[in-house]
């Protein structure tokens, strides 16, 4: 067990305005091999084997030039090799770009996987959009904005004192990845894998809080978008997808084999990523295989203070230092492959301290910010 308490892109799509008032001021798409992703961006310059890019809102972004497709690198080269002004060319003192070497294209990762997903998605989910493909072949759905019950009722089994029952509205759409992050997603980002049970789709396990929020910022840099947990409140509103039921098939826990990797079924060990049914949004593993970090602090009496108000928008949990937080402990969801029925519902929450927390049943999933302005 984890010591836990029972008790408890940059998008590499990239449109680029090319430096005004210089031979570079041309407007053009550039894609990555699977031109999934976009953003504007002004070329700053290009340093060494990557370019500098200025997005809109004035941040920078370093990306591999190896990472934008065959044909932009090779028009990068020929803009070089045609432009000979000193003055703000970008090129200026920095080396050929690796053109000879370029990695071939490739197309998206699991594209029966995405159709899949389509199917699953619900009128609110398409109209946000289809299931994205990162850099790092993850999927990711829309979920989309609403207000949904958080906790447990009074009259759930193994119901606990911190589930009370509080209205929350979630107020922006947000994506969701629909598996947990894999090991070999991890070690793409992060270089290594510290994961117990070893397997390249399997959920990375033994990472803490400040690893995976570290593995977030990574990817956000690489990809010049917002990567994070998610809050307690958007992770139980995405696993619950509608539903007010103890799992989110029902309150039948003859029917938890079908969704979960848990005590009964798991045969002491993590299974690879989507093996198992969805949820109605199309998220995998909601339930159990790995608990999952959330962003926020813990707080024992969340649902007593947050019954006090008739409504509460995007709740990020305790802060740290309230009365109602126990210090350094961060909320971990969905339980794991070694827990009971009772500790893979919706509404249980758990809980362990920082900092250096984790165990080889906790893991995490992304989720990332919605554009909601072009």
């Amino acid at each position: 067990m984890t010591g836990h308490t029972h008790k408890r892109l940059f998008a590499i799509g990239i449109t680029i305005t090319l430096l005004a008032g210089t031979s570079w001021g041309v407007e053009r798409t550039w894609t990555d091999a699977t031109g999934k992703f976009s953003v504007t961006a002004e070329l700053v310059e290009v340093r060494g084997d990557k370019v500098v890019l200025q997005r809109q809102n004035g941040k920078q972004v370093t990306v591999p030039v190896a990472k934008l497709s065959v044909e932009d690198r090779q028009f990068l080269t020929q803009r070089k090799e045609g432009d000979s002004s000193e003055a703000e060319n970008p090129f200026n003192g920095r080396q050929s770009l690796p053109v000879a070497s370029a990695p071939p294209e490739r197309s998206p990762g699991k594209p029966e996987l995405v159709d899949t997903i389509k199917k699953l998605m619900t009128r609110e989910q398409v109209a946000l959009g289809g299931p994205i493909v990162n850099t790092i072949d993850m999927v990711l759905v829309p979920i989309p904005p609403g207000e949904f019950l958080m906790g447990s009722p009074e009259s759930e089994a193994d119901r606990l004192g911190d589930e009370t029952q509080h209205l929350v509205r979630i107020t922006k759409p947000f994506h969701l990845s629909v598996h947990e992050v894999t090991q070999q997603q991890y070690e793409k980002v992060m270089g290594k894998n510290p994961s117990s049970y070893k397997g390249d789709t399997k959920p990375v396990e033994m990472v803490n809080w400040d690893e995976a929020v570290a593995f977030c910022g990574k990817l956000s840099d690489e990809e010049g978008v917002e990567y994070r947990l998610p809050t307690e409140a958007e992770w139980e509103y995405a696993c619950r997808a509608g539903t007010t039921t103890a799992w989110c098939f029902g309150d039948d826990a003859s029917g938890i084999g079908e969704y979960a990797w848990y005590q009964d079924n798991s045969k002491g060990s993590t299974h690879p990523v989507g093996e198992l049914k969805p949820n109605d949004w199309g998220l995998y593993d909601m339930h159990a295989n790995v608990w999952e970090w959330c962003q926020d602090w813990y707080g024992h009496w969340y649902g007593a203070y947050e019954k006090s108000l008739k409504v509460v928008s995007d709740p990020t949990g305790a802060a740290p230092g309230d009365r109602r937080s126990i210090m350094y402990d961060r909320v971990l969801r969905g339980g794991a492959f070694d827990d009971q029925p009772m500790y893979v519902r919706i509404a249980y929450r758990n809980f362990i301290a920082q900092p250096g927390g984790r165990g080889h049943d906790i893991g995490f999933r992304l989720a990332r910010t919605y554009p909601l302005s072009p």
